[in-house]
């Protein structure tokens, strides 16, 4: 039997942008293609679609006694703020409405990347050494590491705030770039020890037990031994990333990271599905950079690429992600929710 699936999202044409707002501000919002892509997958399926929006819209319907679904679809990212991707599962628990996809802790806990990197330290999932940095903080204190070190934002994805100048090999070019995200993206600096190698990302689907889908690795303008290189929002905005699936690498390592991928997704209580992202050093060790519980699901993006190995349409790897939803929340069969 078919359910009336509700879609929370943001949009990239929703964004009300500021003069302070960096250039790759809305990177994260989604495209009504995809919308459109997730709502034709699950009709293909059977299912009905009421289109929602973000938290404003999703309490304007709750409000008025016009939101009747059975369960929601979440990817909404929410516009600003390190709680943003928190507020619609928020309001959905509020309300004790089902919804596919990870609670608002695990997604406040993931947005901020320092969080979720002591997350996995203490899981003993490796990840790169690192620090928290502003301008009123002593860099040379603070810098046990050494260089050359990676500056990124705190709290954000799709590489917003990441540029060629964000591997810096000096106190100087490190108080730059720390500046830089303090001052347009209005948060610390998160500061981590630069691993010189290749880079991949493993999908996760599923809760009992989550299962690791094959893994994909980048290439940029060709290389897959990126050494110095790495995923910046200019090679994303200039198409000049490759994603390689299966990745070309031993089947011992793709084991290795696809181990570790479950485990990060363990390790924050992801739900349903999420994104792992790694860097691997000149020796073969894998660190875990940072997990997505809302990774794009767009049909062009890295997410989804994983069907043509496993012989799973986009269609069918989107429904799944909603079965097993359902699966974790008994409602394979009933009706839940009717206001």
């Amino acid at each position: 039997m078919g359910k009336i699936i509700g879609i929370t999202y943001d949009l990239k044409g929703d964004w009300q942008a500021t003069s302070s707002d960096p250039v790759d501000a809305a990177a994260e919002l989604d495209g009504n293609k995809t919308i459109e892509c997730l709502k034709a997958a699950f009709e293909a399926q059977g299912h009905q679609v009421v289109l929602i929006g973000g938290a404003r819209k999703l309490l304007e319907r709750i409000q008025h006694s016009d939101l009747k679904v059975d369960i929601v679809f979440n990817i909404s990212e929410g516009f600003r703020g390190r709680n943003r991707e928190s507020q619609v599962p928020a309001i959905l628990d509020l309300y004790n409405i089902p919804f596919v996809g990870a609670d608002a802790l695990t997604l406040g806990v993931t947005l901020d990347k320092v969080v979720a990197k002591k997350c996995f330290m203490a899981d003993k999932i490796p990840t790169a050494k690192y620090f928290k940095a502003t301008l009123e903080d002593d860099l040379f204190k603070l810098n046990t590491i050494g260089f050359p070190l990676f500056v990124k934002t705190l709290h954000e994805g799709t590489s917003k705030g990441i540029t060629q100048s964000s591997r810096v090999q000096n106190f100087q070019q490190l108080k730059e770039q720390v500046e830089h995200i303090n001052r347009n993206y209005k948060q610390p600096a998160l500061v981590e020890e630069f691993i010189k190698g290749t880079e991949f990302t493993v999908g996760v689907i599923g809760n009992n037990p989550p299962e690791a889908m094959p893994v994909v690795q980048y290439a940029i303008k060709g290389k897959t031994s990126l050494g110095n290189e790495f995923y910046s929002y200019a090679h994303v905005a200039e198409k000049l990333v490759e994603h390689i699936c299966p990745a070309p690498i031993d089947t011992k390592l793709a084991a290795r990271l696809q181990k570790l991928a479950v485990r990060a997704y363990k390790s924050v209580d992801c739900r349903d599905f999420g994104r792992v992202d790694f860097r691997v050093d000149e020796a073969g060790n894998p660190y875990v950079l940072e997990i997505n519980p809302l990774p794009n699901l767009s049909p062009d993006d890295v997410f989804v690429l994983f069907g043509k190995v496993v012989g799973m349409s986009y269609n069918e790897i989107i429904n799944k992600i909603l079965d097993e939803a359902l699966m974790r929340l008994d409602l394979t069969s009933q009706v839940v929710y009717k206001k």
